[in-house]
C-alpha cells in the first residue's frame, strides 16, 4: 500500500499542523511515513505546502513524484488547483470551498469552484462555515481533516485520536473544538456523493 498526499494552502491556516496530524496517525497504526514541507513566505501569507507518504513499506524519498498523488488536500480552492499536476488520474482533490483572498489579484472565486467542480473526482467542503460552527474560525483544517478522513489510510478513531492529542496542550475546551470540528468535516464528507 501506498498513499501520497500534497497539502497546500496559505501560512496561517494550519496546512503543516494538519500533514502533522495525519502523519502521526499512520506512525501510530505502524505505517511508515515521509513528510517533506515547503514554509515559503508563509508568515506573510504565502503559500505553504507539505508532501506526505504513507505506506505500510519503507519510504525511500519525502517528494511525490507528479502524476502519483492520491489526494490533494487543500485549505484554499487555488492552491488546490496550482498542485493538480501531481494528482494522479484516479486521485481526489480534497478541498475548502472558502477563498484566502490575501493578493488583491485573486482569482474570481466563481470561476475557481467552478474549475474544481470539474474534475472528476472532488471533495469541496465549506471549512469556513462548519470551522465556526464548531466554536473556532482556526479549526478549518481540522474539518477538513474530518472530511478526508474516510479517503486517508489510516483508522478513523487513531485519528480522531491524533487530533485530540495534538491539541491537548491548549486544554480540553480546544480540544473539544476540534472534535467537534473533525465530526462535522465528517458529516460533511459523507453528505456529498463523490466519485470513486
Amino acid at each position: 500500500m501506498k498513499y501520497d498526499i500534497v497539502l497546500a494552502g496559505v501560512g496561517g491556516q494550519g496546512v503543516l499542523a494538519g500533514a502533522a496530524i495525519i502523519a502521526e496517525t499512520a506512525r501510530r497504526d505502524g505505517l511508515f511515513v515521509k513528510q517533506g514541507e515547503v514554509h515559503g513566505m508563509s508568515q506573510r501569507g504565502g503559500a505553504v505546502s507539505a508532501n506526505l507518504r504513507i505506506s505500510d513499506e519503507p519510504i525511500e524519498s519525502d517528494l511525490i513524484p507528479r502524476g502519483t498523488a492520491a489526494m490533494i488536500w487543500s485549505l484554499d480552492p487555488v492552491e488546490g488547483l496550482r498542485w493538480l499536476e501531481y494528482l494522479a488520474t484516479d486521485g481526489i482533490l480534497v478541498t475548502s470551498s472558502d477563498p484566502f483572498v490575501n493578493v488583491d489579484d485573486y482569482p474570481d472565486i466563481d470561476a475557481v469552484l467552478d474549475a474544481v467542480r470539474r474534475l472528476p473526482h472532488r471533495l469541496v467542503v465549506p471549512t469556513d462555515a462548519l470551522a465556526r460552527e464548531a466554536g473556532s474560525g482556526h479549526a478549518s483544517n481540522v474539518v477538513l481533516i474530518g472530511a478526508a478522513s474516510a479517503l486517508l489510510p489510516v483508522v478513523e478513531e487513531a485519528l480522531r485520536r491524533a487530533v485530540a492529542d495534538f491539541f491537548a496542550c491548549k486544554g480540553e475546551k480546544v480540544v473539544g473544538i476540534n472534535l467537534r470540528a473533525f465530526e462535522l468535516g465528517r458529516q460533511a464528507a459523507a453528505g456529498v456523493a463523490t466519485p470513486a
